[in-house]
C-alpha cells in the first residue's frame, strides 16, 4: 500500500478541515497529534508508513516529523492492533490495586499474552502507562472509553458485551 491508496472518507475528511480550522495556516503542525489521532481510528486502529505518508502530506511537513511524534507516543499504534486494544494502566495506583492479576486474568481469559492479539482477532491487551483515573483503580481504556474499579466479574461482563458489539471502536 502506498500513499496514494490512502485517503480519508468523506467524514474524515470534513472532521479533518474541522481539526485544522482550530489553528492559525503557518501553525498547522500544530494539528498533528488529533490527525493522527483520527487516522488511527479511520484506519483499522494502526498507523502504517503510508497513513502517517498521508498525514504528512495534509500538513505538508516531512513524513520523518511524522513519525518521530507517532513513534514517542504509546496512544499510537504502529502494527496492526485487535479489535478492541484493552491499554491496561500499571502505575501506582492501579498496580496497588491489581492491575497485574487483572493483567494475568486477561491474558489467561483471551488466551494470549500481553501484546498479542486473540487468534480470533477480537482483543489485544497492551500495558500502558498512567491513564489519570487513580482514584478509581484498577481500571483499563478501550478506545475512548474508560472501564474502572475492575473484578474480575466486571471484566467477564465487558467482553461479553463486546464480542456480542463484535465492532471496532472508533474516534470519528
Amino acid at each position: 500500500m502506498t500513499t496514494a491508496d490512502i485517503t480519508f472518507s468523506e467524514e474524515a475528511q470534513q472532521k479533518a478541515k474541522d481539526i485544522l480550522s482550530q489553528y492559525p495556516a503557518d501553525k498547522s503542525k500544530s494539528a498533528l497529534l488529533p490527525l493522527l489521532h483520527l487516522a488511527q481510528a479511520e484506519f483499522d486502529g494502526w498507523l502504517s508508513v503510508p497513513t502517517m505518508d498521508y498525514v504528512a502530506s495534509i500538513l505538508n511537513i516531512k513524513p520523518i516529523e511524522v513519525y518521530e511524534v507517532a513513534t514517542f507516543y504509546s496512544m499510537y499504534n504502529l502494527a496492526p492492533v485487535g479489535q478492541y486494544l484493552i491499554e491496561v494502566c500499571q502505575t501506582s495506583s492501579c498496580w496497588m490495586c491489581g492491575a497485574e492479576d487483572i493483567i494475568k486474568y486477561l491474558e489467561k481469559k483471551l488466551a494470549v499474552p500481553t501484546g498479542e492479539i486473540s487468534a480470533d482477532g477480537m482483543f489485544q491487551v497492551k500495558k500502558v502507562e498512567c491513564l489519570g483515573s487513580c482514584g478509581t483503580a484498577p481500571m483499563f481504556q478501550i478506545g475512548d472509553k474508560f472501564y474502572e474499579h475492575l473484578t474480575f466479574e466486571k471484566i467477564d461482563t465487558i467482553l461479553e458485551e463486546l464480542r456480542k458489539e463484535n465492532k471496532r471502536s472508533r474516534y470519528v
